[in-house]
């Protein structure tokens, strides 16, 4: 589809939502300047962030590295409400377009968002109102477009842009990995947002970072490919490449990851035949390797009675089941668990599987990883 919303947009964003840290665990603001500068240099504008990103820490980080150092029409800043999190009404959700207008000093959103729709909790914007209120702002001239970040089924999302037509865009996980996992649909949704006409911004290209270090097998097909692009290059060039993406989210973490994203960002091609087949490659080999889904976005933890690192607890397992690196999964799960609850110690309440927007059998993963490690 030809002239699609955002089609001019610059198909790199830089996401929020893991920014580097301080050895406290707060988010270092100095390496974040140097970060937005480098991204700004480069001529790139898509800035995201998210109301309950870093318990909020993400947007005043916006403000602080973003918005009070250059000028607002620079940029372009995406935010997001979580009527699910974060918020127990409709007046404590609403409160969050507002508490993020005051956190980033933004003025407006240029893109503002309803945040991770699942089947769990869609409704829940039906509830409170969402849907009248954000376009309400938008008439008020405090956002400029608005759409929402969706982590289900196509059957839904299909059902939620027939019943809103007037979304603009929408926020799907797509990446080479998850094209086919049928726990994900991410080529199912991509196709049910194009037949909607609807432009797409991506996020989790690289998969919560699992994509920036593959299997082996699969970095072996790229090294053969091209042995001077990294793997984080292949999975976002092959996002970037799609039809009618306005732009794709890479969460980096330091100065480096950034450096090499904008290496070939800056000045984006798509992938030519050749390497799409090397792409081909790389789904063939994942889709054989067995690994728990998890992104790290650690929606999972906020509300655990039990105090369980589930994340780092996966990464442990994922460490074992994908590298066979026994020694050092055993180490990852010690660490993960030394200051909280043991995968042993889940009492099943379930507030993770509604929060997980992978949709993993979470409490059944803990038993298996308690088994793994014998606690």
């Amino acid at each position: 589809m030809k002239n699609y919303f955002g089609e001019s947009t610059p198909k790199l964003g830089f996401g929020l939502m893991r920014l580097p840290k301080l050895k406290n665990g707060r988010i270092d603001i100095e390496q974040t300047k140097k970060m937005v500068d480098m991204f700004m240099e480069a001529g790139l504008t898509y800035f995201d962030t998210a109301y309950v990103y870093d318990g909020g820490e993400s947007e005043k980080a916006a403000r602080a590295a973003l918005v009070d150092r250059y000028p607002r029409e620079s940029y372009t800043l995406a935010t997001k409400l979580c009527a699910w999190m974060g918020a127990h009404d409709e007046k404590s959700a609403k409160q969050q377009f507002y508490t993020s207008l005051e956190r980033t000093g933004a003025g407006y959103f240029d893109y503002y968002l309803l945040h991770a729709l699942q089947a769990g909790n869609y409704k829940t914007y039906d509830k409170y109102h969402i849907w009248d209120f954000v376009k309400e702002q938008k008439a008020k001239g405090l956002i400029k477009h608005w759409g929402f970040s969706f982590h289900a089924t196509p059957e839904i999302l299909d059902e939620l842009l027939t019943v809103h037509p007037d979304a603009e865009f929408v926020q799907l996980q797509l990446n080479y990995a998850d094209w086919e996992n049928p726990d994900v649909t991410a080529r199912a949704n991509y196709e049910v947002a194009r037949k909607h006409g609807k432009s797409i911004v991506v996020m989790e290209p690289v998969k919560g970072g699992a994509l920036a270090v593959p299997p082996k097998a699969v970095l072996d097909v790229f090294k053969s490919a091209d042995k001077d692009a990294s793997p984080a290059s292949w999975a976002i060039r092959y996002a970037a490449s799609l039809e009618g993406i306005i732009t794709v989210l890479s969460g980096m973490s330091n100065i480096e990851q950034m450096a090499d994203n904008l290496s070939y960002m800056k000045n984006f091609k798509p992938l030519d035949t050749e390497e799409q087949k090397v792409i081909h490659k790389a789904q063939e080999i994942m889709g054989n390797i067995k690994s728990i889904p998890c992104t790290a976005c650690h929606y999972c933890t906020a509300g655990c009675p039990k105090n369980i690192a589930i994340p780092e607890i996966f990464a442990a397992a994922n460490q074992q089941m994908i590298w066979g690196q026994l020694e050092k999964g055993r180490q990852m799960y010690a660490e993960a668990v030394k200051d909280g609850g043991r995968a042993a110690d889940c009492i099943a309440c379930g507030q993770c599987e509604r929060a997980c927007p992978q949709q993993i059998d979470v409490i059944a993963r803990l038993k298996e990883c308690s088994a793994r490690f014998n606690q």
